[in-house]
């Protein structure tokens, strides 16, 4: 058997011998019983390829799954943009035409343009250990200013009455506890506490846990909803599949919670899928797209023309305690906010009642313009 490798840096090509017997050795010009092995460089093959470094630098840092999936996304896509060369040899200029025609050729926003961004740094950084530069020359798109959909306290009814099932459960909860999409998705049986009316949000946004409220209402839904995930997991434990994944070495910490009851999912999936990461067969959360479906549907029923999604609730949830005249720093607590300027998003409507009407202390526009109060009044008239 003869081990050719015809071109630098190619894959090693077994060629037969007449005795049929394979060669796997490296040595350059090496002859023996095995056969011959003709000069040329050889590529060490246990060398792991460049998007298997950056999964393991990616897992090494305890990144989230889909950061996994969105950076490998965009680093093959940046390889293919510059006819397949590696990253090494290329650097901060490659990297500016690559952004740029993001922006200018795809339309893509300034939060898609970004996620690119970092997962190009993130390749270099801690992969290629190679400082890129300033990427001064990069064209960026501008972040708009939006304000968050939120719906009036009748529109919230309307959506609510239109659901059934879990999916009305779970938006229950988006509403009355301000949760974000997965967070609902991945509570687990222990992070309820029935007995003082409250959740814990465990590995939020940012990998930070925090404590939220407990709708009163959905009380007894929820336990007929953990009476149903007992009885499913009990037939789960019979046909040996009864596990879920457990963060970080958890699992490693303690063999046998994967298995216990308080770390199961409240909304377990309809069926046994494939682990992306271990491969291991085992029951995952529901996934988004059923709820943010049937949040749509339900809204088309309820005559609500805004568009509605998951987050709609959670904004909805945090202006309506606005309204009812709760802290500021409480609902940045509630919503899990670092800073409480992305909280002060929610203030949008203050200048406006719970009827839509004009706040007091802004003087009246035509006809009569007098202030509304003496305060208003005083200032008015300081303004001339």
């Amino acid at each position: 058997m003869t081990v050719a490798v015809d071109k630098p840096h190619a894959h090693l090509r077994l060629v037969p011998n007449r005795s049929g017997v394979a060669n796997e050795t490296s040595s350059v010009s090496h002859r023996s019983t095995w056969g011959t092995v003709r000069a040329g460089p050889i590529v060490d093959e246990r060398r792991p390829k460049l998007l298997d470094q950056v999964r393991e630098a990616i897992r090494v840092r305890h990144y989230s799954l889909r950061t996994e999936e969105a950076y490998i996304h965009w680093v093959e896509r940046f390889i293919l943009f510059h006819e397949k060369r590696h990253p090494r040899e290329m650097g901060e200029a490659e990297i500016a035409q690559f952004l740029s025609a993001l922006v200018v050729d795809r339309h893509v926003s300034a939060s898609t343009q970004n996620q690119a961004l970092n997962a190009l740094l993130f390749l270099y950084r801690y992969v290629l250990e190679q400082d890129i530069g300033w990427l001064d020359d990069v064209v960026r798109a501008k972040q708009p200013q939006r304000l968050p959909v939120v719906l009036t306290r009748p529109e919230v009814r309307a959506l609510l009455s239109a659901l059934d099932g879990v999916p009305w459960l779970m938006a229950s909860l988006l509403y009355g506890a301000g949760l974000r999409l997965l967070e609902c998705l991945r509570l687990r049986v222990k992070d309820l506490d029935f007995d003082a009316k409250h959740m814990v949000v465990r590995a939020g946004k940012g990998n930070k846990d925090r404590i939220t409220l407990r709708p009163t209402s959905v009380k007894a839904p929820l336990t007929a909803q953990l009476t149903q995930v007992g009885e499913l997991h009990h037939r789960d434990r019979e046909r040996s599949v009864g596990t879920v994944y457990l963060p970080d070495a958890l699992r490693r910490k303690y063999p046998n919670a994967a298995k216990e009851w308080g770390w199961q999912w409240v909304f377990p999936a309809a069926q046994i899928s494939e682990d992306p990461r271990s491969g291991e067969h085992r029951r995952h959360p529901w996934q988004e797209s059923v709820l943010q479906k049937a949040g749509r549907a339900a809204a088309r029923r309820g005559g609500i023309l805004k568009p509605v999604g998951p987050p709609t609730l959670r904004h909805s949830f945090a202006t309506h305690l606005l309204e009812d005249g709760y802290d500021i720093r409480t609902i940045q607590e509630l919503l899990g906010h670092r800073d409480v300027s992305t909280t002060m998003i929610y203030t949008h409507g203050r200048l406006f009642g719970r009827k839509g009407t004009v706040s007091s202390m802004i003087p009246r526009v035509g006809g009569d313009s007098r202030p509304y109060s003496g305060a208003a009044r005083d200032q008015a008239s300081r303004w001339g």
